[in-house]
């Protein structure tokens, strides 16, 4: 899927966005055989890793690990898509990985901001305004999948559209999520990327792939928001270009206080 035009429309339709292809065989196997020489606990005793208490790292989490993981930053196929959703002035807000093995059980459906968020004032099966000020589609992810997932394996499921939904997830679908219609689990290849508002009801579908899931989510919003006071920080070992650096800047206005990613800014990919 190449026309920008139509990955904007479908992301604001559904919430989501899967681009096949993005990695070669060759960079996936790379990043997992970089991922492979940290000597992991098995997933089943860690689902995350790449940050402090497989979280949010206070450090550069996984992107020490090698060039390859701060390639992923600011990849070229992203970088138009993420500027429709968040404008020229954003920064790096999380990351880490997931991991799954056979067997492992699904997580629950979530989301982070809109109508389902634990901060909505919204009640279930009321209608609600959003208010003027309430930011719900300021945090975008990118999932890196790093092998094969989708409905006949598991991985990142969703309920498409729910960004925009007015109404408070019912505890039924919540409950089983794997029994409701609305709920879908994207086909994902190894090398593709997976978009998706923060504002999306989301989870992690059962994993019954003989291979073992990995992904990479890299967490970005609007320059002047963020989750939490935790930071991700530059690698050290790493260099990074100009545009990959105003990634890791504080929180700030956008254009005041804030670059943009797009003017002036020497392009950081080189994929």
């Amino acid at each position: 899927m190449g026309d920008l035009e139509l990955q904007q429309y479908l992301f604001d339709l559904q919430g989501y966005l899967v681009i096949e292809n993005v990695l070669t065989p060759t960079e996936v196997a790379t990043l997992n055989q970089l991922i492979d020489q940290q000597n992991l606990p098995t997933p089943d005793k860690q689902l995350r890793f790449g940050g402090a208490a497989g979280s949010a790292p206070v450090g550069p989490g996984f992107l020490a690990w090698g060039q390859p993981f701060c390639n992923l930053l600011d990849h070229l196929t992203i970088m138009p898509i993420l500027r429709f959703q968040l404008g020229d002035c954003f920064r790096l807000d999380r990351i880490y990985g997931i991991r799954m093995c056979q067997g492992m059980p699904r997580g629950h459906l979530h989301a982070d901001y809109g109508a389902t968020s634990p901060t909505s004032k919204a009640r279930s099966g009321e209608y609600h305004h959003f208010g003027v000020n309430e930011i719900h589609n300021g945090f975008t992810v990118v999932a890196w999948s790093l092998a094969d997932a989708g409905p006949e394996y598991g991985g990142f499921c969703c309920i498409p559209g729910s960004h925009k939904s007015n109404f408070k997830l019912p505890q039924q679908i919540s409950n089983e999520p794997a029994q409701a219609s609305c709920v879908v689990i994207p086909s994902a290849p190894a090398g593709s990327a997976v978009l998706f508002s923060e504002a999306l009801t989301h989870g992690t579908a059962a994993w019954h792939g003989e291979h073992q899931r990995r992904t990479l989510l890299y967490k970005y919003c609007v320059s002047h928001t963020a989750w939490s006071a935790r930071r991700v920080s530059r690698p050290d070992n790493v260099r990074l270009t100009p545009r990959q650096q105003i990634l890791f800047s504080e929180p700030a206005d956008p254009y005041r206080f804030f670059p943009s990613l797009f003017e002036d800014v020497e392009d950081g990919s080189k994929k």
